[in-house]
């Protein structure tokens, strides 16, 4: 019964976005909007990150409270980006889900989520500790940035490669 209503709303969302070009629209200036929203927040942090080294140590406190907020930011573009992904894949599964590239950006994804949370570890431990945790900071910083970056080719790559 359920796989029933279940395959219904699918078909029906699959129609409502393929008949739609505001629909069309509006779901994918999501997924884009969360993007700029997330990368842009985490990716300007990584720079004020790899930046902070030549800093007082003072001047890294107020960064790694300025961090902190950030990974609020990042969390609310992620959220977006799931929320309009899961709509696109559920107006054509067919395609995405047997897409070897849908599946590594999928794995890039859950990279770039267990890197934040090394980012909010580090930052921790950089607050509290000092030296060797900047250093590790700085790492997931680059981390960071390349990630985000392989993550938006594999998800402009998608559409045009499958």
């Amino acid at each position: 019964m359920s796989y029933t209503v279940f395959g219904s709303l699918l078909s029906w969302w699959s129609a409502t976005y393929s008949d739609s070009a505001v629909t069309r629209t509006i779901v994918e200036f999501a997924h884009v909007a969360g993007l700029i929203l997330g990368a842009g927040a985490a990716i300007a942090a990584d720079r004020m990150t790899l930046l902070a080294r030549r800093w007082t140590i003072a001047e890294r406190h107020a960064h790694l409270r300025t961090l902190n907020h950030t990974h609020e930011i990042v969390a609310v573009g992620l959220a977006i980006l799931f929320v309009s992904g899961v709509l696109l894949v559920a107006a054509d599964p067919g395609t995405f889900l047997h897409s070897k590239l849908f599946w590594t950006k999928m794995s890039l994804i859950v990279f770039l989520m267990a890197n934040g949370w090394r980012v909010w570890s580090a930052g921790k431990g950089a607050f509290e500790s000092g030296s060797a945790d900047w250093r590790r900071l700085q790492t997931t910083a680059i981390v960071s940035v390349v990630l985000w970056l392989a993550t938006t080719l594999a998800g402009a790559a998608l559409p045009n490669v499958g």
